[in-house]
């Protein structure tokens, strides 16, 4: 059962369209991904689920709701956690969960928030003193902090290292695990590819693919690549006429060949029927990058 539904929304700001005509709907309990590079609409399309943009013509429903005109409604459902945050630099975290908590009429325990976030140890550190880290996993509790059935998290983890990236990964897949649904903003393609049940790809204000990220990457004409050093001669044409081997180079004696896992095995099957020994072996398989290089054309 769909929980947010958009459909034929169109933004535009002056003479630029931002968002041209984008159509999905997000079921719930997934994790949902809009990906694109920077300026392709991903922001703007969820402002509108969110009710801070008014679209100029097209529908957006939260839990049935119409962000616009059911505002009240819409706010006691979804959470958000906007692409830029900030808050008074001298307020501490245990002021900012209490506040946020007095907006809402039945509103989560902000202890046990916390606790769960990881961040009961800095109740009383100011919001200034906080690292990235910390400071998302505030942001986030800050989305939660209503009990929402939905929560948008735009570009969470920009900025961050890769350690409190995979932090905040984990706290995403327990927030799904707890049956909160996620409308996930990403330009990340790793993160994309480990977080997200299906993913729209966006692109110049317009939905270019969208499908699970195994379904992306099945898509896409990289394949997976082979690459080794045989110990003996080998007859290059031997390779090319292995299933579904798309290419085969040679360069300073190492090969490369280009297909699918059938051609991975197929190859090592070839060498151990020769008696040839694979130095330096490399599988390489094709990663949700390539596939969106493929289907939009642009870069990552």
């Amino acid at each position: 059962m769909a929980i947010i539904e958009v459909s034929g929304l169109h933004k535009a700001y002056g003479d630029k369209k931002a968002v041209d005509d984008v159509s999905f709907a997000v079921e719930k309990g997934e994790i949902f991904g809009i990906l694109g590079p920077n300026g392709a609409g991903k922001t703007t399309t969820v402002e509108c689920v969110e009710g801070l943009r008014r679209p100029d013509r097209g529908s957006v429903l939260v839990a049935g709701y119409d962000p616009i005109a059911d505002r009240g409604s819409v706010t006691r459902v979804l959470g958000a956690q906007l692409q830029e945050n900030e808050l008074q630099p001298k307020i501490t975290v245990q002021e900012t969960l209490e506040l946020y908590a007095a907006c809402y009429p039945d509103p989560a325990d902000w202890r046990a928030l916390a606790e769960r976030l990881g961040i009961a140890d800095k109740l009383r550190a100011r919001f200034a003193k906080l690292s990235g880290g910390q400071k998302q996993r505030l942001f986030i509790a800050l989305a939660l902090i209503g009990n929402p059935t939905v929560v948008v998290l735009d570009e969470l983890t920009t900025g961050l290292d890769p350690r409190a990236r995979r932090d905040t990964w984990q706290l995403i897949e327990d927030i799904r695990d707890s049956g909160v649904t996620v409308l996930l903003v990403t330009h990340f393609m790793e993160e994309a590819q480990r977080l997200c049940d299906r993913i729209a790809l966006i692109d110049k204000g317009r939905i270019t693919a969208l499908d699970t990220p195994s379904g992306l990457i099945g898509r896409t004409a990289s394949g997976t690549e082979i690459s080794f050093k045989p110990s003996t001669a080998l007859d290059l044409r031997q390779l090319t006429a292995l299933p579904a081997a798309a290419s085969v180079t040679e360069k300073g004696g190492r090969v490369v060949v280009k297909g699918t896992d059938e051609t991975v095995s197929a190859v090592l099957s070839l060498l151990a029927g020769q008696g040839i020994t694979a130095h330096q072996l490399r599988v390489v398989e094709a990663s949700l990058d390539d596939a969106y290089l493929d289907l939009t054309g642009a870069d990552a």
